[in-house]
């Protein structure tokens, strides 16, 4: 089962089980319904940010929505949830763990020439970034943060940002999002 099916499933069943219909559900995530009904279906490639909304809206994690549907652990999540233009570029969620709010942990690859832009996440959010291979390029509203191989960066994620690898060779980072 791909992650979309999985994201569909979950989406409909914690749907249901709120007792929302599509257009209450799509009113509160702020999408339209023709979105969450092809996001029902397994058919729209959904944005990371429009899934963030809609766990906020159904009260759930967002590794509620991207696990395998019955049985799972959050600790093992290993679901592909976003691809770039090159097939290569993956973000791939791996765990999340309960914290104060919630902790995912995420490997990503970015290909050259790939870049990866993100809206404001509510206040008190946090990205934390440790970069394997290559160097990432982080775009924020104050300038840009290069991150080389070896090194680490944190930073208030309440605000609009992107990823960015510049190289010529395939770019590795774990990422971290602590809410």
């Amino acid at each position: 089962m791909s992650v979309l099916e999985h994201v569909a499933e979950n989406i409909r069943r914690l749907r249901q089980a709120a007792g929302l219909s599509q257009q209450a559900l799509a009113e509160a995530a702020d999408v339209s319904r023709r979105m969450l009904v092809g996001i029902e279906s397994g058919d729209a490639n959904v944005s990371l940010n429009t899934l963030d909304r809609i766990a906020e809206a159904l009260g759930v994690k967002f590794a509620d929505l991207v696990q395998a549907p019955v049985g799972a652990s959050r600790e093992r999540i290993e679901a592909l949830a976003w691809s770039g233009h090159d097939p290569a570029s993956q973000a791939v969620l791996l765990a999340s763990v309960p914290a104060r709010g919630e902790v995912e942990f995420w490997s990503w690859t970015l290909m050259p020439g790939e870049r990866y832009t993100s809206f404001a996440d509510p206040a008190g959010w946090h990205e934390m970034f440790y970069v394997i291979e290559g160097c990432l390029t982080l775009e924020l509203p104050d300038g840009e943060q290069r991150i080389d191989a070896g090194d680490f960066f944190v930073f208030p994620s309440d605000r609009d940002y992107a990823y960015r690898n510049d190289g010529a060779a395939p770019l590795r980072f774990i990422r971290n999002v602590v809410h």
